[in-house]
C-alpha cells in the first residue's frame, strides 16, 4: 500500500512538471507567435558604470550579466538628456521618455517656491503611509509613464508592480496608476507603500511577515560572498588587505544596508516573490514589473578606501539579476519577457585634496557669492531683499519685490549674470531666460533638459571643474565639481531581441517608446524620441 502511495505521488508529481514545462512552452510559443512580450522587466541600476561591469565579469556566473551582454542588444555609448543626473530625476526620465523640463523631476530635492524650504520629489501630505508613517506619491511627476499608458491600452487590466530600496525610485519607475509599488522603510526596514497605491501587496506582507530585515539584520554581516571576490584585485591603490566584515546597528542601520551589496539580494528575493505569488504573466496582456538595484558605494565611501565592497556588489548585482530572470522566465518561457537594463547615469565623486597634486583647485561658497550678489543688486536697485532663497548651486530671486518695484525679472537676471561670472571659480551662469529662449548649443541643451521653470530657480551656477561647492544647506556635504563622462550601457534582452553592439550614442529617454512599441502601446504623452529598435 506504501508503495502504490509513493507510486501515485511520483506520478502527480511528474505530471504537474510536465503541465508547468508545455504551459512554459505554450506561453513562449504564443510570445513569439504575436510578438508582443507577455511581462515587460525595466531594470535601473543606481550608479551602474561599464569599466566596473566589464573588470569584474571574471566573478561574473552564467545567467546574469555574462547572459545579457552576450544575447541582447547592448547600446554601449549611453547617455541622459540631463546635465547632473541623480537617482530620482533618472528614473523619472527613463519612466517617462523625455528630460525634467517636462515631468518636472528636476532632482531628489528642489526649493518650494511657497514654503521656501527644500521638498522631497514624491512627498504627498494628502496621502497616508502604509507601514510606514511617510506620506508619498506621485504627484509631482507632470506626465504619463510607459506603464501609465499600458494601464489606459489595457482599461486596467495589465498588472504593474514597482520594487526599489528607495521610495523615489520606486514611485516614480511606477507612474500613477500602478497597482503595487514598495520600497524598503528607513526606520523599521519593513516593505512599504503608501495609500495612492491601495493596500500593501501579499508578496510584500509576506516578506515583512516571515522574512523582515529587523529579525535578520541582527544576526547579519556583509561579507564577500565568495573567496574570489577577495583574491580579485582591478583597483590600483588597492592593497592585500583582509575580506571585509560589516555589521548594520544603530538607528541608521537600514539605510546603511541600502547602500550595501546585500540590498540586491532583498530586491531581488522580494521581486521574485511578486512574481511568483502574484498573477504576473500568466495571461496573454503584458503586465509590467520595474525594479531598481544598487551599484554605488558603501555608505557612500570613497571606492578607494573599500574596493572589495565594490567588487562584492556588483557580483551580488549579477546574481540578482540571474534570479529576476529565471523567475520571470519560468512564468514566460524563454523568449516571452523583454528585459530593459541601464543606469542613472552618475557616480558619486570622491572628495580628494587635489592641491596635494598641484592640481588646479578651489572652493566655491554659495553663502559668500549670494551675500556679495545681494549687496550688488542692493547698490543697483536699492534696499531690499532681492534673493529669496538658494539651493545647492541656484538662486530663486524674490519676484514680488522685483514686481512691486516693477524692476523687469529678465534684466535683474542678466545683471545677476553679469556679476557671478566674475566670482573665482565661476564657470558659466545660466538665467531661466537663457535656457528658456536662447540660442541652443549641445553644451546649452542637458542644462534646459535639467529645467523646470516652476522648480528651478532662476540663475543657475555652473563651477569650474575640480573646485569643491560648499552650499548653504548646513546639512549639505561638500561636493567636488566634475564634468567626466560616466560610460554606462543600455541593454534590452529577450522577446524581438537580437543579439547586437551598438556603439552609436543612445539617450535613455528612448527606453520608454522602445518598450512602448514593443507592447504595442502609445508612448508616454511627452515622449516626442524614437525606438531604439
Amino acid at each position: 500500500m506504501h508503495h502504490h502511495r509513493h507510486l501515485l505521488f511520483t506520478l502527480l508529481t511528474l505530471l504537474t512538471t510536465l503541465a508547468a514545462e508545455a504551459e512554459g512552452q505554450t506561453l513562449q510559443g504564443n510570445s513569439q507567435k504575436n510578438g508582443v512580450p507577455r511581462v515587460v522587466v525595466n531594470i535601473l541600476i543606481d550608479q551602474l558604470r561599464s569599466d566596473y561591469l566589464e573588470a569584474f565579469a571574471p566573478l561574473y556566473g552564467s545567467d546574469g550579466f555574462k547572459r545579457l551582454l552576450e544575447e541582447g542588444c547592448v547600446f554601449t555609448a549611453a547617455e541622459y538628456p540631463l546635465a547632473h543626473p541623480d537617482r530620482a530625476s533618472a528614473a523619472a526620465t527613463i519612466a517617462t521618455g523625455t528630460s525634467a523640463a517636462d515631468h518636472g523631476i528636476v532632482g531628489m530635492y528642489w526649493m518650494n517656491r511657497e514654503t521656501l524650504r527644500p521638498m522631497y520629489c514624491v512627498e504627498d501630505r494628502t496621502v497616508k503611509g502604509k507601514v510606514t508613517t511617510d506620506q508619498f506619491s506621485p504627484k509631482w511627476l507632470n506626465v504619463s509613464t510607459v506603464s501609465d499608458e499600458l494601464k489606459v491600452a489595457t482599461d486596467g487590466a495589465a498588472r504593474v508592480y514597482s520594487i526599489a530600496p528607495n521610495a523615489d525610485e520606486a514611485i516614480l519607475a511606477a507612474g500613477h496608476a500602478a497597482d503595487y509599488t514598495v520600497w524598503l522603510d528607513d526606520q523599521t526596514g519593513f516593505w512599504s507603500s503608501t495609500s495612492y497605491y491601495g493596500n500593501l501587496p501579499l508578496w510584500a506582507d509576506h516578506r515583512n511577515t516571515r522574512n523582515n530585515l529587523e529579525t535578520r539584520l541582527k544576526n547579519t554581516y556583509w561579507n564577500p560572498l565568495n573567496s574570489d571576490v577577495g583574491a580579485y584585485s582591478y583597483f590600483l591603490a588597492q592593497s592585500q588587505e583582509k575580506p571585509f566584515q560589516h555589521e548594520f546597528k544603530g538607528n541608521h542601520r537600514y539605510v546603511s544596508f541600502k547602500t550595501s551589496g546585500l540590498v540586491n539580494d532583498e530586491v531581488a528575493a522580494t521581486a521574485c516573490m511578486a512574481v511568483e505569488m502574484s498573477e504576473l504573466g500568466d495571461d496573454a496582456i503584458t503586465d509590467y514589473l520595474a525594479v531598481t538595484l544598487y551599484a554605488g558605494n558603501f555608505e557612500h565611501r570613497p571606492v578607494s578606501e573599500m574596493p572589495l565592497e565594490i567588487q562584492d556588489t556588483y557580483v551580488r548585482l549579477d546574481r540578482a539579476i540571474a534570479s529576476i530572470i529565471s523567475s520571470v522566465e519560468k512564468k514566460t518561457g524563454r523568449g516571452g519577457a523583454l528585459f530593459a537594463i541601464t543606469s542613472t547615469g552618475y557616480t558619486e565623486e570622491e572628495s580628494a585634496d587635489l592641491s596635494k597634486f598641484r592640481i588646479p583647485t578651489g572652493t566655491f561658497d554659495m553663502t559668500r557669492a549670494t551675500s556679495l550678489l545681494g549687496m550688488y543688486l542692493v547698490a543697483v536697485y536699492g534696499q531690499g531683499n532681492y534673493i529669496e532663497s538658494t539651493f545647492g548651486t541656484e538662486i530663486y530671486l524674490n519676484h514680488k519685490l522685483l514686481e512691486d518695484r516693477q524692476i523687469n525679472v529678465s534684466e535683474c537676471q542678466n545683471r545677476t549674470q553679469d556679476f557671478l561670472l566674475q566670482l573665482a571659480g565661476v564657470k558659466d551662469v545660466f538665467t531661466s531666460q537663457r535656457l528658456l529662449q536662447g540660442a541652443w548649443t549641445p553644451g546649452i541643451s542637458r542644462m534646459r533638459g535639467s529645467f523646470n521653470p516652476q522648480r528651478s530657480g532662476d540663475v543657475n551656477i555652473q563651477v569650474l571643474p575640480g573646485w569643491h561647492i560648499k552650499t548653504t544647506d548646513p546639512n549639505a556635504q561638500v561636493k567636488i565639481s566634475r564634468e567626466s563622462y560616466v560610460a554606462f550601457p543600455i541593454i534590452l534582452y529577450g522577446t524581438g531581441v537580437k543579439a547586437e553592439k551598438i556603439t552609436t550614442e543612445a539617450s535613455v529617454d528612448r527606453i520608454a517608446p522602445t518598450l512602448s512599441k514593443a507592447m504595442r502601446i502609445r508612448a508616454p504623452n511627452a515622449c516626442t524620441k524614437a525606438p531604439l529598435l
